[in-house]
């Protein structure tokens, strides 16, 4: 009866339009209502979710984020993709792409960068007579990438929950997030020789350079992040202090675009995201620890597994649960929810919860594009004017990009395991 008042009061205030945090702790709330746990239970429990020292890498990757995208950073990372691919046809749509891989090292959050490559971008695709639809198409899917490449928030979310190795979660999702950005600029190239879109020129390498040395302290950031934690120098929830640090003072001192008059503004807007996601890490919190008490996850794995006992269709029944999710509920609650729940599934089906965690994120990076709760979708949309109808025709090529990489990450663990 628990678990029913859970999901069925979950669900209907998702309906009802309150936010996910808000959704999932009054459905918890009910729950505890109902069942003779005490109510104190209901605060203890969601103290205690964010009471941890890796999830302290969040505000700290989300203040660095903020500071660089004060800094400078967006133009900077442009304007050093376009001196490599201006030759090519389709330029700016080359731009896109790489500049989502690049800028995906750095923020961690897969809708900050659609939004900051949207607003830079679409305009000027726009001047150049691009298909609007591809345009905003291309943009929402590269600054989605920024959910999978390290340092993703939604990989922390998923070691967290899963109690997975962080770092090696960050070193296994660069080879899917560079190769779903190598689709896109093959896709980008196609469309761009098909539709005859122009090139942007070439540059001198005296110009190149003069990009490469602008745009070299952003590119030293994810080398820093993945060394750091590779190399052991530090933790992921150090790292996030060392890359904060280090966005500050090149904001300050080596672009110069940021100034003291900015930062209570850059540091609440960190604030304000942080606080979000801590509002659903803790609700998502109370939620799991509800349905482990009732042993839902384990009813759960034992019916999955009386489906079939083969590998091949288990596995694709995950995804398709996933992608589910997905279209529905953003990654983070949805990870706190469905990896304590699956994570013991994928184990007896002989798979690494590494693996599964790169399944898992990019399954819901999917779901940041299909509606009807595309967040990246959404963005790309207001920005561009696009309807979202029209939108998600030109996002198709996209999606199987992505589900192309999502089959080989799924299938073929040495893709992404041997570099762990």
């Amino acid at each position: 009866m628990i678990g029913s008042i859970l999901f069925c009061g979950f669900f209907l205030f998702l309906v009802m339009g309150l936010p996910v945090g808000f959704g999932l702790a009054l459905s918890s709330l009910a729950a505890v209502e109902y069942s003779n746990y005490p109510i104190t239970v209901f605060c203890q429990r969601m103290f205690t979710a964010v009471d941890s020292f890796p999830l302290m890498a969040i505000p700290l990757f989300m203040l660095a984020g903020s500071l660089m995208s004060h800094g400078g950073i967006t133009r900077r990372i442009i304007d050093f993709a376009l001196s490599f691919v201006g030759g090519v046809r389709g330029s700016l749509g080359h731009v896109v792409a790489i500049s989502g891989v690049i800028m995906g090292g750095i923020s961690g959050s897969g809708v900050a960068d659609a939004a900051a490559l949207g607003s830079v971008m679409i305009p000027e695709m726009k001047k150049r007579k691009y298909n609007i639809g591809f345009s905003a198409a291309l943009v929402a899917c590269s600054g989605s990438i920024g959910l999978i490449i390290p340092p993703s928030i939604a990989i922390i979310i998923y070691g967290v929950t899963a109690q997975a190795s962080i770092g090696d979660l960050f070193m296994a999702a660069v080879v899917p997030g560079v190769l779903i950005g190598a689709g896109f600029l093959c896709y980008s190239y196609w469309y761009a020789a098909k539709n005859n879109y122009p090139c942007e020129g070439k540059v001198s390498g005296r110009e190149r350079w003069r990009r490469f040395k602008e745009a070299v302290w952003a590119l030293m950031m994810p080398v820093i992040i993945v060394g750091g934690i590779r190399g052991g120098i530090f933790t992921a929830t150090e790292g996030g202090a060392v890359i904060a640090v280090y966005a500050l003072l090149v904001g300050m001192f080596v672009y110069r675009e940021i100034t003291i008059a900015k930062l209570p503004a850059i540091f609440m807007e960190a604030a304000t995201s942080t606080a979000i996601i801590a509002m659903i890490i803790a609700a998502t919190s109370l939620f799991g620890w509800l349905l482990a008490s009732e042993q839902i996850p384990q009813h759960i794995t034992n019916g999955l597994l009386a489906i079939t006992d083969n590998k091949f269709l288990l596995l694709l029944l995950i995804n398709l649960l996933l992608l589910v999710f997905g279209m529905f509920i953003d990654s983070a609650p949805a990870i706190m929810l469905l990896a304590p729940i699956l994570v013991p599934v994928i184990v007896k089906l002989g798979m690494s919860p590494i693996q599964f965690g790169l399944v898992m994120v990019i399954n819901l990076t999917i779901g940041l594009l299909t509606p009807p709760v595309g967040t990246a979708m959404y963005v790309a949309s207001n920005i561009s004017g696009v309807p979202i109808l029209k939108l998600s025709r030109s996002l198709m090529p996209f999606w199987c990009i992505m589900f192309l990489v999502l089959a080989l990450v799924t299938y073929w663990p040495g893709l992404t395991m041997w570099i762990v």
